[in-house]
């Protein structure tokens, strides 16, 4: 089967980071369904609407403090 005769979901994870995924398969542990069902370009399109930070939430959270303690040094 080629990808254009899927059905594809948008899947997130607890990192808010986002994949593709067939609705055949069984979502894995530890995602979700958000977003459309459909096409792989419908998909897409969807997930290069929400996710504009790649980094996984773990991460930008830790910059986020990192960056909170500095400014209280400078003050």
């Amino acid at each position: 089967m080629k990808d254009e005769e899927f059905e594809y979901q948008v899947l997130v994870n607890h990192e808010e980071q986002y994949s593709l995924w067939p609705t055949f398969k069984v979502i894995p542990p530890g995602w979700r369904q958000v977003g459309p069902i459909g096409s792989k370009e419908t998909c897409l399109a969807y997930v290069e609407s929400v996710w504009s930070d790649i980094r996984p939430l773990s991460v930008r959270r830790s910059l986020e403090e990192a960056e909170t303690r500095l400014e209280r040094t400078r003050h």
